[in-house]
This record gives structure tokens, sequence and C-alpha cells, in this order.
């Protein structure tokens, strides 16, 4: 790969979230988006003819071709595993949705094929590119706050339709997988150290399948410098995002932690000096994501969360869940 030269991206699966979020983020970056994959060819066509990309094709045809040197998977939580396999086995990048994958051992066999094929892969959690997120962890780390004692997040998506692949428990369906994750890895992110699970309370569908829950966790600490930490996610609660780090001298918030695109966001945080409101101004961090990821492919700088921390965080969804 040289600078000069646009990185050239395949879709495996044409979703919402690649028509909404990746193919604008891509072309922010001059990215050339070359194929979309789709197992339905009538809605891939549809799909490529909307989005102006020159072709569809099957996920095989896509990710053999030659003039591709990177793809997204933004299929259902099941298909991370085979396609990233697969990718990697052609000889290209992959940015991958979150849940990178089912289970630490699905993450374990990605980081094999990884070390094999000599490519990069990246777990898809954006919202760790926008500026708030590094800001309230640097905030936290410096003392802002004093000592962090409790954190709290949340992320509560409504979603009526049974039939959404997200409530089937065959190919990876949940809302602690699908958007309990965001919480839980900014936790990771701002505490800089893994959590101990402590508890997962969950209500499921008649399959099985975790449709609202909550979650504590322990970070563990000599004395003081122990924190616990809360999490509710659920596609039955209404919609809303935050997270909150409370301090032995402060607290600080973020009221739009996750869903965050091109709208102005704040971070809220007190301490004896006062009370503080830091604005950030609209950005995509889908599109930062995209950037630094292209730069990592061309050795431009190491990948800032690779593989080694998707495994941590599977490590914990494995542990809740072993809880529920």
């Amino acid at each position: 790969m040289t600078k000069n030269r646009p990185v050239r991206w395949g879709l495996i699966g044409a979703a919402r979230i690649a028509e909404r979020a990746l193919v604008p983020a891509f072309r922010r970056n001059g990215s050339h988006i070359v194929a979309v994959g789709c197992r339905d060819p009538q809605r891939g066509t549809a799909f490529a003819q909307r989005l102006d990309i020159a072709e569809a094709q099957t996920y095989e045809a896509v990710v053999a071709r030659p003039d591709i040197d990177a793809v997204y998977i933004g299929l259902h939580n099941g298909g991370h595993l085979p396609w990233t396999l697969a990718a990697l086995a052609a000889g290209k990048h992959v940015l991958c949705e979150k849940p990178l994958g089912l289970d630490a051992g699905e993450v374990r066999q990605m980081q094999a094929a990884e070390r094999a094929a000599g490519r990069l892969v990246c777990e898809a959690f954006m919202y760790r590119f926008h500026p708030q997120a590094e800001r309230l962890r640097a905030l936290v780390a410096g003392g802002a706050v004093g000592t962090p004692r409790l954190l709290r997040g949340s992320f509560g998506a409504p979603l009526a339709d049974p039939a959404d692949c997200r409530f089937d428990p065959a190919i990876g369906g949940g809302a602690l997988y699908d958007v309990g994750c965001y919480p839980l890895n900014l936790m990771r992110l701002v505490m800089g150290r893994e959590p101990e699970a402590l508890a997962f309370t969950a209500q499921c569908t008649d399959r099985g399948v975790d449709h609202a829950g909550h979650a504590v966790l322990r970070f563990a600490g000599d004395g003081p410098a122990e924190a616990l930490a809360h999490l509710d996610c659920g596609f039955s609660l209404a919609f809303e995002t935050s997270f909150e780090v409370l301090g032995s001298e402060g607290v600080a918030r973020l009221d739009q932690p996750f869903v965050c695109r091109d709208v102005e966001t704040r971070l809220h945080w007190r301490n004896a000096g006062g009370e503080h409101v830091e604005r950030f101004e609209p950005c995509d961090p889908y599109a930062l994501m995209v950037r630094h990821f292209e730069g990592a492919m061309r050795g431009e700088h190491p990948l800032r969360w690779g593989l080694d921390d998707a495994l941590r965080q599977a490590l914990l969804i494995d542990a809740l869940l072993a809880l529920r």
C-alpha cells in the first residue's frame, strides 16, 4: 500500500449501519468503495445503485477480489468470525463491527489468523475516536475527580421487531452483545484496567435472548482505589445513553457518549474548583476511526486498539454471561 493511493474497500453485508455511517465515513476520508457483498442479489444491487457503488456481488466474490485492500464486516454477530477469517486468508485487512466475536475463543482464532496473514483486524467501536472519550479518560487519569469510586453507564435502544436478527440466539442476539458492550468498553477505557464481573441480571425473551440487563463490576485496588461499576442496557428500554464517573473529589459526565456523530457534545465535570462544561464541535467518529485504521494499515502508526484489547473485552462479556 502507498500513501498516495486511496484505500480500496469492500463491504461485507448491506446493513443499515454500512449505509448510514460507514459509506459516508469512507468517502469523507477519500477512500474508494469497490464493491458490496450481499446474500440477496436484488437487495445488493439496490444498495449499490442507491449509494453509487460500482458492483454488488456475493461475500465470497468480494473477499476474493485482488483490487480490494480491506473489508468492512457489518453482518449479524454470528457472521463476524467466518468472514473475518475468510478475509484474512485472502490477504485483506478487516474492520469488523462489535462485538468482534461471540466469545473469547472466537477472538483467539482471529488473533492466530491475523498473525498468519500479516494483516490488521480492528473492532469497530467508533465512539473511542471521538475527542470527548479521550478527554474524559485524560481527566480521570489526571485526578480531576479524585479517585474514581463508581462508574455508571447505560445504553437503551428500543427494538420492537421480533424478527430482527438481534433477537435470534443462533446468531448472537442479545442486548449485552449489541448495546451493553459500549458502556462496558468505555469503563475499561477510562479506568485503564480490567474489572471483575460480579453480577449480571437479565430479562430474556422466550428464546433466551437478553432484552434488558443490569451488570455490576469491580475494578480491584488497594482500599480506596477500588471502584464499582454499574451498567444498564436493553432493547426494551426507551432510547437513552449516558456515562458518568463519580470520584472522591468530583464527578464527570458525558451526555452523549455513544451516539455522537455530527452533533455538538458536552462533557460536564465538577470538583472543588467549580463546575465545568466542555463542548465538542460536531465530528464524525466513524470517519476518524477509518482514518486511524487506514493509517495503521499503511504503517504510519500502530493500531491503538487491536485484538489484545478485543480479547479482554470478549473475556469480560463471557464472564458476565456466565452469571446470567
